[in-house]
């Protein structure tokens, strides 16, 4: 998978709501619950979509919120597959 340049991911971004970049290789959401329980159901969910995406963001629980940071190793940066899982999760969200 092709490497999206950090310059013209900077300009997807406006599609990405909420989303911010990390050192031009980081795709990263902090998402807010009304409880910890809440916040790891949704950590269970996004599991779900990761693997059946097989693509894996890394996970912070602190509480009731929840970080998701997205990153393709293989590229050494970001591709589509983080751009799709990062829409994912958001529609996970939206729909809990």
């Amino acid at each position: 998978m092709e490497r999206i340049p950090a310059e013209e991911m900077e300009g997807r971004l406006h599609s990405l709501p909420g989303w911010s970049l990390e050192d031009g290789k980081w795709l990263v959401k902090k998402y807010r619950f009304p409880s910890f329980l809440s916040a790891v159901a949704f950590v269970n969910e996004v599991a779900r979509i990761a693997e059946a995406m097989d693509h894996h963001p890394m996970i912070a629980i602190d509480f009731r919120v929840v970080t998701l940071r997205f990153t393709t190793w293989s590229a050494a940066g970001l591709t589509e597959l983080d751009v799709a899982g990062a829409q994912r999760a958001d529609e996970a969200f939206a729909a809990r």
